[in-house]
């Protein structure tokens, strides 16, 4: 095992794993000369996987248009008896991998995981080679690619490329008979959570799984299985404590993320022929009427949108710690999830936020054309998503599609139309237990939340637009935030959750800065955007038509500054100030009429008309505090 690194698949995990990131040869292949590893006769680059070649951290840093590139590395293993496995965290978007000459496997996919079990072709001596091929087209846009840019320098909304291998590459020595994939599913009006097992490599008879769940030094269960036809599915049932203090103390929130540990052994004709660690959580999400529910409870969502990018690494998080860091401060400033956009996201990152306690929206990265081929790819591929995904207690909300990328024909064409309907449906299939959105933004048809962008900054105008004496009617009917009309004909809003899950948006950075970056709007300085914040999120905060929003965005991202952090992760305002703000209460009340009409000011005549008062209080030092409470429903938040 590699002490100094982080497992990569943290919901099976073995001890004998080795990462093959590090240093690969690299070569691009731009007139596509080359069809198998033998072609290649000079290896013109070294490359620091799992870092894309248009990242700096790969030391590469080319970002130009290459559709084809090469990875090959050497590696050595000890003798065993046991099978070798090849995994790859994500390779963008085709790839094609040879091991010591053989083609192992062509897979298709940008954002999910493979395996090959390669222990056929190992050598029984002296190095092994593994060779990948890498396939994408920079400019194809009928494959998922979420904000990846197609011009060659980034623009707008979008940004530079990740090509190739981008999450880790590792190899796992198994048994002969192996655990192959886990899945749990938490069922809390039952008090019981389902578990899902299969078994693979050389299936034999007589086989048993036990299953041991403790929380801390508390056994929860230590039960058997016979495994039948190389699988298991059980219901396991706990002791249900009957008494909410105590079933409170084994529930998974944002406030307590308490987390079951599994230990899960494989028997065969009575030997342990496998063993991984796992774990699960006691948690459960659903719709009531205009509410999200958390266990059985009214929740309130606070979600940041989090585009998971880093200046020398891209989507390829610098370290595990950096991904730790990133939970932590979303928490630090108030929030109680992520809105994942436009990325599935490495599993380290939903462990932290199992481990820690945030609230994940997973959103699938869009293709941008309508034809068969994007409905087949993006289709597939969002069925591995949730397949990988599922088990995470982190995760409460599918997201197949945003403000109507690849089906910009929604109010026109019933292909469109049917095509989200359609994932909606195969999401609810492949997971019953989770709300599904199917178009966020805008151009709603079937859905468990109505999810509205709208980024007018300006505090009096969000207020007015839905507030309470606005007739949901009218909002559906006539109101176009974004330009589009929030739900389709046909598909009237049936009482679900309103969320503003797009809003803010509000650029600063440092002046100098100013001509290369963007946002939905703009500070002058840090006090003037702490000020247009906390009067944002106050009116946002007491809008009783909302069940939740999602502020936009966590970081600042290349020419996007609209941040609440420097894309380095420094906060532009304290952390405290921030969470303050978040939870709707970082002024004074008898203060806050004066700050909306300066807000208001600033918006027309960019003048700032403050009180001493509010000046002091907003330019006072503030030390980071432990994580403030962030979750329920009431908006009365404890002071």
């Amino acid at each position: 095992m590699q002490a100094d690194l982080a497992y990569p698949r943290p919901q099976l995990r073995r001890n004998e794993w080795t990462s093959l990131n590090g240093a690969w040869k690299f070569t691009y292949d731009d007139e596509g000369e080359y069809a198998r590893p033998s072609d290649i006769t000079n290896w013109d680059k070294c490359i620091q996987v799992p870092y894309a070649p248009e990242s700096i951290r790969s030391g590469i840093h080319d970002t130009g248009f290459h559709s084809n590139c090469w990875y090959e590395r050497d590696f050595e293993l000890l003798p065993s008896d046991h099978r070798v496995l090849l995994h790859f965290g994500a390779v963008d978007y085709r790839a094609r991998v040879w091991v010591n000459g053989h083609l192992m496997i062509d897979h298709e996919g940008g954002h999910t995981p493979f395996s090959i079990d390669i222990t056929s072709v190992l050598r029984t001596e002296g190095l092994q080679t593994v060779t990948v091929w890498a396939e994408d087209d920079p400019h194809d846009l009928a494959k998922p690619r979420g904000k990846q840019d197609w011009q060659r320098h980034p623009h707008s909304i979008w940004y530079p490329r990740t090509s190739g291998i981008w999450q880790t590459v590792w190899l796992e020595q198994v048994p002969q008979t192996y655990i192959e994939r886990i899945k749990w599913t938490p069922h809390f009006e039952r008090w019981e959570i389902g578990f899902e097992a299969f078994v693979a490599g050389k299936v034999q008879k007589e086989m048993q799984l036990k299953v041991r769940l403790m929380v801390g030094n508390q056994l929860l269960i230590n039960d058997t299985y016979e495994v039948l036809n190389g699988e298991i599915h059980r219901r396991i049932a706990l002791s249900d404590p009957g008494i909410d203090d105590y079933r409170n103390e084994l529930l998974w929130s944002p406030e307590k993320p308490t987390l079951i540990d599994a230990r899960i052994q494989l028997w065969c004709h009575g030997q342990l022929v496998d063993e991984v660690r796992s774990y699960t959580a006691m948690r459960t999400v659903s719709i009531q009427r205009d509410r999200f529910m958390l266990n059985g409870q009214p929740y309130y969502l606070r979600l940041v949108l989090d585009q998971g990018y880093w200046e020398d690494t891209l989507m390829t998080a610098p370290s595990d710690d950096a991904l730790r860091r990133d939970v932590e401060l979303t928490k630090q400033m108030g929030f109680n999830g992520v809105r994942k956009h436009q990325k599935i996201e490495d599993p380290r990152f939903l462990y932290w936020a199992d481990v820690l306690g945030l609230m994940v929206w997973e959103e699938m990265p869009s293709a941008y054309r309508f034809t068969p081929k994007s409905v087949e790819r993006l289709t597939k591929e969002w069925t591995e998503v949730i397949e990988r995904d599922a088990s995470h207690p982190c995760v409460v909300v599918w997201v197949p599609f945003n403000e109507s990328w690849g089906v910009p024909d929604l109010t026109a064409t019933p292909a469109h139309r049917h095509w989200v309907q359609a994932l909606y449906h195969l999401t609810k299939t492949l997971d019953p237990t989770r709300p599904v959105i199917g178009n966020d933004g805008w151009e709603s048809t079937t859905t468990d939340i109505l999810a509205i962008h709208d980024y007018d900054t300006k505090p009096h105008s969000l207020a007015k637009r839905y507030g309470p004496e606005v007739k949901l009617s009218d909002l559906f009917d006539r109101q176009r935030p974004g330009g589009r009309v929030l739900t389709l004909d046909g598909y009237t809003h049936q009482g679900q959750p309103i969320m503003l899950t797009e809003f803010g948006g509000i650029a600063y950075t440092k002046p100098e800065e100013d001509a290369r970056t963007w946002g939905y709007a703009r500070s002058q300085n840090a006090l003037e955007f702490q000020r247009q914040y906390a009067a944002l999120l106050h009116t946002v905060n007491k809008i009783e038509m909302f069940s939740g929003f999602c502020y936009t965005q966590l970081t600042d991202t290349f020419q996007e500054a609209n941040g609440l952090l420097y894309a380095d992760r420094t906060p532009k305002f304290p952390l405290e100030a921030i969470a303050s703000a978040t939870l709707g209460r970082g002024i004074a009340e008898d203060d806050q009429a004066m700050l909306l009409e300066s807000v208001k000011v600033a918006w027309s005549e960019m003048e700032h008309v403050f009180s001493d008062a509010i000046k002091a209080r907003c330019a006072q030092a503030y030390s980071v505090q432990p994580t403030p409470y962030c979750g329920g429903d009431s908006r009365a938040q404890p002071q």
